[in-house]
């Protein structure tokens, strides 16, 4: 790569353009990784106010056409962070033009296109990572290394949770992740896609799922002026105006994992009073793990001790001391972080695996993986029967 220099070109300048314009000064400034970031190109399709967003964030240029910037031979890679039904498209064009993919999560809306962008990544030998980055917080990290030492012994069941509660206000219009077209699902694929992805990165694969699916508000305003790369509560509705939800509001799932364990998953942004608690327990033969977002530098952790059962319980390990992961970039011992510095992570290990030509994780295999447990998900609540998650072969 000349000069050492990694030129990137971000697709998508909203709520997740934010977050990753973000990462990438984070990593730069703070991380220093092996690779030094241009932030070469902002793409989006609102001229004017992608020029402002890359005025703000520290973007070189401005395009309003994708294709003719992942085609260029100036980029050496490509960030998508726009809804997941223009992933597809965007991802297989940069990775046959050679370019480095991070793609914001989930993978696509369908199984065929997932299948089709782990292909051409396949055939592409790119580093194509999927932006999984709840992955990324160290109290996750912890849980992992954990689990892999064999502390909790032999997983008997994880309970995993995303609850959100910004859709309980019918008047909440009829956004893009209120529409299958454009989001594929509702909390199944904005929210449960992340414990799903969790559950196969710290447990293991489900091989059946059982699942019940609800939506709650089946009208939703119109909006004003309906964007694609927003906030679902985003924008204001058109008095008198409404439209059909075609994605589910709650997502329930009774599911068999691999290793004879069982899972019980629930994800909706109709739990009031919860803002994003992403919430997951693990529960094993010697211990368990218990961690919740909304506390993200936490992790509690139990242990069985048979010498003295009357002074077992969980324990609060606050996920910051220099010697967790990631923590060496940070701040003194005790000082938290936040949901920002995930994607900081996320940004990093993808520029490190370009830089020394390592394979990247979750990379695009894992997105399909995570779409397969989705699609059985549909599947069985459309049927009302426990379905068996059927694994794509390369």
């Amino acid at each position: 790569m000349k000069n050492r220099r990694l030129r990137v070109a971000l697709i998508g300048y909203r709520f997740m353009g934010k977050l990753h314009s973000h990462a990438y000064q984070t990593v730069q400034q703070l991380m220093r990784p092996p690779l030094e970031i241009e932030m070469a190109v902002l793409c989006g399709r609102d001229a004017r106010q992608v020029a402002t967003q890359a005025a703000a964030w520290g973007w070189q240029e401005t395009s309003t056409n994708w294709a003719e910037v992942v085609a260029r031979p100036d980029i050496d890679a490509v960030d998508i962070a726009v809804p997941g039904n223009a992933h597809a498209e965007i991802a297989t064009m940069a990775l046959q033009h050679g370019k480095h993919v991070l793609c914001e999560k989930p993978l696509a809306n369908t199984l065929e296109d997932s299948v089709r962008m782990v292909q051409a990544a396949r055939q592409a030998g790119t580093a194509a990572m999927v932006g999984f980055n709840y992955r990324r917080a160290p109290a996750i990290q912890l849980a992992h290394q954990l689990i892999q030492e064999g502390r909790l012994g032999k997983i008997f069941q994880v309970r995993g949770q995303y609850l959100q509660d910004w859709a309980v206000d019918s008047t909440v219009p009829l956004t893009w992740r209120f529409q299958q077209a454009i989001a594929g699902s509702g909390s199944l694929g904005d929210l449960l896609t992340h414990v799903i992805d969790l559950t196969h990165y710290l447990v293991g694969g489900f091989t059946h799922v059982s699942a019940l699916q609800k939506t709650f508000v089946a009208e939703r305003p119109l909006p004003g002026t309906l964007t694609g790369e927003g906030l679902g509560h985003a924008g204001e509705g058109t008095q008198g105006e409404t439209g059909p939800v075609s994605v589910d509001d709650l997502t329930a799932v009774m599911a068999h994992l691999d290793g004879d364990a069982i899972g019980i998953f629930e994800a909706t942004r109709f739990s009031t009073g919860y803002k994003n608690a992403l919430r997951l327990e693990i529960h094993g033969e010697q211990g368990a793990i218990r961690f919740d977002l909304e506390r993200m530098n936490e992790l509690e952790y139990y242990v069985r001790d048979s010498r003295d059962p009357s002074l077992e319980g969980f324990r609060r390990i606050l996920a910051t001391h220099p010697d967790h992961p990631y923590m060496q970039y940070w701040w003194p011992e005790g000082h938290i972080v936040g949901y920002n510095v995930t994607f900081a992570h996320q940004i990093y290990d993808w520029v490190e695996a370009i830089s020394r030509q390592r394979p990247v994780r979750p990379d695009f295999l894992d997105g399909l993986r995570c779409q397969e447990v989705v699609e059985a998900i549909v599947g069985s609540a459309a049927e009302s029967r426990t379905t068996k998650v059927l694994h794509q072969t390369f």
